[in-house]
């Protein structure tokens, strides 16, 4: 295929020394990659190309974020953006999808009509998913790569869905929750799961609200392929040990956004300040850090919490370490990785009773609140700054045993190779 002035070659991570001659050739596309909440579709990636994968990124947009890992650095460099800037690149790839194959091209502005009619997405957004289609499929096909799968079942799932029909390509996505849970029907979400070749859960919940909005017809094609901890968290451990009220540190881990209950925590930390010293470090960006900053100050809490931004995963890790729980008071979630990292650190955790979370957090490795509560969130609180080292280390153990038996990456993504392989 002839190519337009400014439009480059899909960026791709060169096959290693030691790869066989047969890699299986697959496409990835997300909205934002890479991105530092997502590092686990980062780690997904990298396990498959240990199994003989040959992985071509895509995203929908650059990802803004600045990196401290240069693992992140080195993911961005490799990444073909869909949406650059290139008007000419994505005008000409929709006319000669119009010229060449006029059927599929009539095709794929079908399912964007539908989209449009059935969504609040406006006809400029709608146009913009049928141009980003038109490329994506241009790329694949010039790649020779017959098959994408997409993470969240939101716009890239939507996009993929749009270019399998102005082409000879199949998509499988991954949904997590919870936005595509929010709002099932102007996501499309029974249309996707009918056209994926096969859609992947992150837990029992998860399947359980695909199921939900899909047909009965279509379930046998979602499977429970459960999130991996970074390798880094699975393979160092330090006990808890008692060393002090003066060095009781709890640390959070999210995303600064409403659906994270931050502002609930600071709450619950004003109150737990009255009668205990310990310390709050809440590792995280997002928009509302401007918000939780003058929160902090109206309750005098600057020596208490600290807002440290995000870390590298090597920094997470020593903050975990030095940590007696982890405390994630969400109001909606799929199943946070990090939940995962502090269990296989040894660390129990604190969390909301919400979503997948109770799949993986009980009494046995934590404490599992309503969400909502602050009187719950702050009660819990002051149980794990007063319980026992024996009994953090015992409930750490069982947290521990835990991930490594349901979430070790290099474990679970050979079930999900084993999907990708006869449709690459």
């Amino acid at each position: 295929m002839t190519r337009v002035a400014g439009e480059e070659p899909l960026c791709g991570r060169p096959a290693p020394e030691s790869a066989g001659p047969c890699r299986t050739r697959v496409a990835y596309l997300t909205n934002v990659y890479p991105k530092i909440s997502h590092s686990f579709i980062r780690n997904e990636i990298l396990a498959l190309e240990r199994m003989d994968f040959d992985v071509i990124r895509m995203t929908i947009r650059a990802s803004p974020d600045v990196f401290a890992d240069p693992t992140d650095e080195d993911e961005r460099a490799h990444t073909t953006t869909l949406l650059d800037g290139n008007v000419v690149g994505m005008l000409w790839s929709a006319m000669t999808r119009l010229v060449r194959q006029p059927r599929a091209f009539l095709r794929g502005l079908s399912v964007t009509a539908a989209t449009y009619r059935r969504s609040s997405r406006g006809i400029v957004r709608c146009a913009a998913y049928f141009l980003e289609a038109c490329r994506l499929a241009d790329r694949m096909d010039r790649a020779g790569i017959r098959h994408v799968h997409v993470h969240f079942g939101t716009n890239p799932a939507t996009v993929a869905r749009i270019a399998s029909r102005l082409g000879q390509l199949s998509y499988s996505l991954t949904m997590h929750g919870p936005d595509e849970f929010d709002a099932p029907e102007s996501h499309e979400i029974g249309e996707k799961v009918a056209d994926a070749r096969f859609v992947v859960a992150i837990s029992a919940f998860g399947r359980s609200q695909i199921m939900r909005w899909s047909a009965p017809r279509d379930w046998s094609k979602i499977a429970v392929v459960r999130c991996g901890s970074d390798p880094l968290f699975m393979h160092a451990v330090t006990p808890i040990v008692d060393t002090g009220l003066t060095d009781n540190c709890l640390v959070c881990v999210a995303r600064l956004s409403p659906q994270k209950g931050i502002m609930l925590l600071i709450e619950a930390a004003a109150i737990v300040a009255q009668t205990h010293v310990f310390r709050l470090n809440i590792i995280g960006d997002g928009p509302m850090r401007a918000e939780l900053e003058d929160q902090i100050r109206a309750r005098e809490l600057e020596d208490v919490v600290t807002l440290s931004g995000w870390l590298d995963p090597r920094s997470i890790w020593r903050e975990l370490l030095a940590s007696r729980a982890l405390v994630l008071p969400s109001f909606a979630e799929g199943l946070p990785v990090v939940i995962m990292e502090a269990l296989a650190m040894g660390r129990p955790v604190i969390a909301t009773a919400i979503s997948g979370i109770p799949e993986l957090v009980d009494r046995d490795t934590g404490w599992v609140i309503p969400a909502g509560s602050v009187t719950a969130l702050a009660d819990t609180i002051i149980a794990a700054l007063e319980a026992p080292s024996e009994q953090l280390r015992a409930m750490g153990e069982l947290g521990r045993q835990r991930v490594r038996a349901g979430h070790d990456i290099d474990e679970n993504v050979p079930d999900l190779a084993d999907l990708l392989r006869p449709l690459a």
